[in-house]
């Protein structure tokens, strides 16, 4: 009998997923993988191996769901930070108007796994992109949308679109002085504005679009917020967009609570569909989110009257493999499993093969140092460890963790594995 292991598992059902479609594979069925029968703590898994807990990403969907709820916006949640059509899936499922991306290969993926409406919030540029997408566009039940920020993008898409007999649906995308793209001026929208007019029966203006997270303060934030209210309200009675409800969105995931806040306030003389769009809610971290996580529960009504917040859900397991001096512990985790742009890797969990479960690690554990496949854990010397250990990581910024790994195991409440996702970078 040929007995299958986690890494024949992936190799032969889930290949090699990289970039390109041609490697596109359909998954291990769920019920296959439960009956398999592997255990996180029993050392079923090589490590080290990034690890989702079911039950805390069906509670950060729940969270976010009842969030979005409470303040009548949708939610399309970007899905660059997981690239993972499985996780995509049941954020549709738990009610997501549709998923957000970054680039035309990210659209392909999510189109190729089911996904029918796409947010892509970024400018489509180039003419193999702008090919991908008008391939895309030729299914009746796909809906897209991307932005424009200058003339010549507009003059651009319309010459290649009219070209292909296809409708683009756009959103000006505005701006802010130093920050990343989007129209900065009134000069500049009105470049915009008089563009889509000439292209009028081929892009078609849908919405505004923003993304505040180039800014670092609430007070700017929420300007920039009226002010894309304001631009709303001014395409609006030019009579311009072509789609109603007009769309407003913005919203990554640190300040999704003053973007509802801002959005759901304003008064509109048309109908305006509000959209949100954080992605890294559905595992959170113990880093930058954690921090604004703190902050939104501390100051916004909804979150504060929903007792509880969005939990970690995202684990990087792996072993202790060596202790070299007193204070100083080696794991087998480095830059190449985690992210470590927005603060390195912290210690959580500790398990003992043969133990009962794992416990929490000492306060005073700390990484010191990633190489590329090594992490120097800080210890004492008096602080029970060996070699073997097994240690759950918290990552902070999940998006550069997510990229780092073609497989993640889901695992149960007693870290039985009961799925394995698949990511498509």
């Amino acid at each position: 009998m040929d007995i299958k292991t986690p890494s024949t598992i992936v190799n032969d059902s889930i290949g090699p997923l990289n970039k390109g479609l041609g490697s596109l594979a359909e998954p291990v069925e769920r019920d296959e993988i439960a009956r398999l029968g592997w255990n996180l703590l029993r050392e079923d898994l090589g490590l080290p191996a990034a690890v989702l807990y079911e039950d805390k990403v069906k509670h950060n969907l729940e969270w976010m769901r009842r969030f979005i709820a409470a303040y009548g916006v949708q939610l399309a949640p970007h899905g660059k930070t997981t690239m993972a059509p499985a996780l995509f899936r049941m954020q549709i499922d738990a009610g997501a108007w549709g998923i957000t991306l970054a680039t035309s290969h990210q659209t392909r993926v999510a189109h190729a796994h089911g996904v029918k409406r796409v947010l892509m919030a970024n400018q489509l540029v180039g003419r193999e992109n702008m090919a991908t997408i008008a391939s895309l566009l030729r299914d009746p039940e796909f809906e897209f949308y991307c932005l424009v920020d200058s003339t010549e993008l507009v003059e651009q898409l319309g010459a290649y679109f009219s070209q292909e007999r296809l409708l683009l649906r756009v959103l000006v995308e505005l701006g802010v002085p130093g920050g990343r793209c989007g129209v900065r001026d009134e000069a500049q929208l009105r470049a915009v504005l008089d563009a889509l007019k000439r292209w009028r029966g081929t892009v078609i203006p849908g919405g505004v679009e923003i993304y505040e997270g180039v800014l670092d303060n609430e007070a700017s934030i929420r300007d920039f917020l009226r002010r894309a209210v304001a631009v709303t309200r001014q395409i609006a009675a030019e009579n311009l967009f072509q789609r109603s409800p007009a769309l407003l969105t913005g919203a990554g995931s640190a300040w999704y609570d003053v973007v509802a806040e801002e959005f759901t306030a304003a008064k509109f003389d048309i109908p305006v569909e509000v959209v949100l769009r954080p992605g890294c809610y559905i595992t959170h971290d113990a880093g930058n989110y954690r921090k604004a996580q703190e902050r939104i529960l501390t100051s916004n009504p909804v979150a504060r009257k929903m007792h509880e917040g969005l939990v970690t859900a995202l684990h990087i397991w792996a072993y202790v493999q060596s202790i070299p001096e007193d204070e100083k512990a080696i794991v087998t985790m480095g830059r190449r499993d985690a992210a470590f742009d927005s603060g390195l890797p912290a210690p959580a969990l500790h398990f003992r093969p043969g133990d009962a479960e794992p416990k929490p690690v000492p306060a005073h554990w700390t990484v010191t140092k990633l190489m590329d496949q090594h992490a120097f854990l800080q210890i004492a010397p008096q602080d029970d460890l060996r070699v073997g250990d097994m240690i759950g990581f918290d990552i902070s910024h999940p998006c550069l963790t997510f990229d780092k790994w073609r497989t993640m195991v889901v695992v149960n409440s007693n870290y039985d594995v009961v799925d394995v996702i698949g990511t498509y970078f």
